[in-house]
């Protein structure tokens, strides 16, 4: 069990709610989710990673937790996704969004809001090793070093 998964775990014993079924969460709702647990990934690995002020950190982070980077990462990463891993993708893809980010392009936004999905769908499922994994793969397909 790692880090994330202890987390999860400490969160639902110390506030415990009832069991939900996870096809029970909407997509956007696991994208809400998955955008912060994707992030905390990107700035650890930053963090441990970048010398110098936290200005650098912001501006390293900033290039890879966007729409465009997350729309790469997501194609990069689609030939190991799992059945179960692309119905979490699509399901997040597909979700109409009430609004889109200013800068981004409607289809990485799309494919942004997929990747977050997957990854709140892992994260809730207590999965973080694979997302991470995922995350390897897609940044040794993209030649992303950090």
């Amino acid at each position: 069990m790692n880090l994330s998964d202890n987390l999860l775990r400490e969160i639902h014993n110390n506030f415990p709610t009832e069991k939900k079924d996870i096809r029970s969460y909407s997509p956007l709702k696991l994208a809400y989710l998955g955008d912060a647990f994707f992030e905390i990934i990107i700035r650890t690995l930053i963090t441990e990673h970048t010398e110098g002020p936290v200005k650098n950190l912001h501006k390293q982070t900033s290039t890879l937790v966007n729409a465009g980077s997350q729309a790469r990462l997501a194609a990069a990463m689609q030939e190991q996704l799992t059945e179960e891993e692309q119905s979490a993708f699509r399901h997040g893809r597909n979700a109409k969004a009430s609004s889109v980010a200013k800068h981004a392009d409607i289809r990485d936004y799309r494919n942004a809001t997929g990747l977050e999905a997957l990854f709140g769908y892992l994260y809730l499922t207590g999965r973080s090793e694979r997302a991470v994994e995922l995350l390897k793969y897609a940044f040794e397909q993209l030649n992303i070093a950090i």
